[in-house]
């Protein structure tokens, strides 16, 4: 696989000129796909999905702002959603001629994609979205639920001044156990785009205001998601969630109803996978004939061509220990769970 470096610059009024790194790879020809990466990640996180994608797909890995190569605004307020969705957009404008086959998104970049999904529909085909939650089962959970309240308690340390500082501490070492960073290359990898700076990927959780109530601000979390209006956060694109059920900070209570808001979504659930299941060598083995992420993501990304049979059954080589069940229904659209082994890894938050 062969990866090229391309830029994506704009300016933003609240940050000035911002230049966005992007990976690329795959034919110059092809439908276009677009990863987005979340905290405290780079393009990097995907590359075993680039390899799979780019013998077909024309692959573009961004760096989010406040990451590795791209601009590193120090400002707060230049994390909000809205530019951030302006960075998504002008990405998808400037190097997939305004349309891509789909947006494939985890954590952070998820968080922006469901937007980029409700707001923008016409910049995409499909949409998956991986260990990250739709912002009003979030925006509810953090209101209502006990546990998810709880799971989410990591936020608020991230949101405190000088959070970047002690995860910088030891080489990184407390970042690297939180996020699962194992293996001689992933760890120089993670401490090379780290050491460029953390500020902005701790200022994603300073600006957003989705996070659990403090002593001091007891009732807000509920205030705000009473003043949201379902409308303008409903997804009508053909949706595909992954999740891994060992999340330990994204609760189950977060796909409960979700259909009220994402009308005929599809769920695979990945038994065993934690939220970093994009680097889990149990969930994408060297010697898998067809990743087991690969396939949901290139089943939703895939728009077959009206004439052919849509009662078409996909056959892959699967190995045995992975697979639960897998059953596809017309058009390729996929229903299935998926069994990996636990890990004694460490999962983040």
């Amino acid at each position: 696989m062969q990866m090229e470096t391309l830029w994506v610059e704009r300016q933003c009024p609240q940050a000035g000129a911002i230049r966005l790194h992007v990976a690329a790879c795959g034919p110059a020809d092809a439908p276009p796909l677009f990863f987005v990466h979340g905290f405290p990640e780079f393009w990097w996180a995907w590359r075993e999905q680039l390899a799979h994608f780019s013998k077909d797909f024309r692959c573009y890995a961004i760096d989010l702002r406040g990451f590795n190569l791209s601009s590193q605004p120090t400002d707060v307020g230049a994390y909000k959603t809205s530019l951030i969705l302006d960075d998504l957009r002008a990405v998808i404008d400037q190097l997939a001629r305004g349309r891509v086959r789909a947006v494939i998104a985890h954590d952070w970049g998820g968080a922006a994609a469901w937007s980029l999904a409700a707001q923008s529909p016409e910049l995409m085909d499909r949409f998956v979205v991986i260990n990250s939650p739709h912002t009003l089962m979030f925006a509810k959970a953090l209101a209502l639920d006990e546990a998810q309240i709880a799971a989410s308690g990591y936020m608020n340390w991230l949101r405190t001044p000088g959070a970047e500082a002690v995860l910088a501490e030891n080489g990184f070492e407390r970042l690297l156990k939180m996020a699962s960073v194992t293996g001689d290359e992933a760890v120089a990898a993670y401490r090379a785009c780290w050491a460029r700076g953390l500020t902005g990927g701790c200022n994603y959780y300073r600006a957003s205001p989705l996070y659990p109530d403090t002593p001091e601000t007891a009732g807000r979390a509920a205030s705000f998601f009473a003043a949201l209006r379902p409308e303008p956060f409903r997804v009508t694109l053909p949706t595909q969630i992954i999740c891994g059920t060992a999340d330990t900070a994204l609760r189950p209570v977060l796909l409960e109803g979700i259909e009220a808001h994402v009308p005929g979504v599809q769920i695979a659930r990945i038994e065993g996978a934690s939220h970093w299941l994009l680097r889990e060598k149990r969930v994408f083995s060297a010697d898998s004939s067809l990743q087991m992420l690969a396939i949901a993501s290139y089943c939703c990304a895939l728009r077959l061509d009206s004439t052919k049979n849509p009662s078409f059954l996909l056959v892959a080589s699967i190995p045995q220990h992975y697979t639960r069940a897998l059953l596809f229904q017309p058009f390729l659209e996929p229903v299935f769970s998926l069994t990996c082994p636990r890990s004694d890894a460490p999962d983040f938050r």
